[in-house]
């Protein structure tokens, strides 16, 4: 018997043609087309809290400092988030130990007050929280036409106040004490000077340097601050190698100069440490 060999398959190979066989996988959702030109929207900022104000109220300030040192440090401290507008403080009884800084809006106060929450500011960590009224500065510069009012409530405030402040009736209490006893008229004690560490120190046109290298040259130093403009003169202490003063023509040059070359290794070993000079 002759072999019949079977016809091929033509119809089937013919139906299968251009199809793309799939895993046997579910259906996966497609994510919609963005339109052409089309970005997402940034997101919302954070809502303020419902007392924010341009202020913000600093406790726990070491009492030891004077005033004049305190707000020059906070003012240096808190420049880096904006135009710091006005720093209250004061030595009396009732606002020893406390400050007031304003800002130009809430929010710069906001991230202020988040960021440095805490901080220890001459060893004691700083609490922050908004003030309750706006300041002066604030007023007058973003709601000058309100200004008058705003005074005449907060000295209507604080007529209001002065006799049931708890601060002052603990004070007009010792006070009283001492007069009865008579020891009002004993001298007191004067607490001891408390002297503003370097790095705390306001901006000034001489630069103090220390830690250099008992061989640096007065040629050395020239030649490494001569770098930025307006260098008026260097100075070195004979009797003391290992510091220095270098003078500019202003504060601004001054300030460029010690942020690029504070911790410098002069030697290649020891940094040099730059700070402004106390005046």
């Amino acid at each position: 018997m002759a072999e019949v060999s079977a016809p091929p398959n033509v119809g089937a190979q013919d139906a299968m043609q251009g199809v793309v066989h799939t895993p046997n996988t579910p259906d996966l959702a497609q994510p919609a087309p963005v339109p052409a030109g089309s970005e997402p929207e940034p997101p919302a900022p954070a809502p303020l809290d419902e007392n924010a104000c341009e202020t913000l109220y600093i406790q726990n300030l070491n009492e030891k400092i004077k005033p004049d040192m305190m707000k020059s440090s906070l003012r240096g401290l808190f420049k880096a988030y904006g135009e710091v507008l006005d720093v209250v403080a004061h030595s009396n009884l009732r606002m020893r130990g406390q400050a007031f800084v304003s800002f130009e809006s809430p929010e710069i106060a906001k991230k202020a007050m988040v960021e440095v929450q805490r901080f220890p500011l001459y060893s004691k960590p700083m609490q922050i929280s908004f003030a309750r009224t706006r300041s002066d500065v604030v007023v007058r510069k973003n709601d000058p036409n309100n200004l008058e009012a705003h005074k005449q409530r907060r000295q209507e405030h604080k007529k209001a106040t002065r006799y049931t402040n708890p601060l002052k009736a603990k004070y007009r209490a010792k006070r009283l004490a001492a007069e009865i006893d008579g020891g009002a008229a004993l001298p007191q004690a004067k607490r001891p000077a408390v002297q503003m560490p370097d790095e705390y120190l306001p901006p000034n046109k001489i630069l103090f340097l220390q830690n250099l290298p008992e061989s640096v040259t007065k040629d050395q130093l020239i030649s490494l601050f001569s770098q930025y403009p307006n260098l008026h003169e260097v100075r070195l202490i004979p009797q003391k190698k290992d510091i220095a003063f270098v003078e500019f023509l202003d504060e601004g040059s001054a300030g460029v100069a010690k942020d690029a070359l504070h911790n410098y290794k002069l030697d290649g070993e020891n940094k040099i440490k730059i700070t402004f000079a106390r005046k």
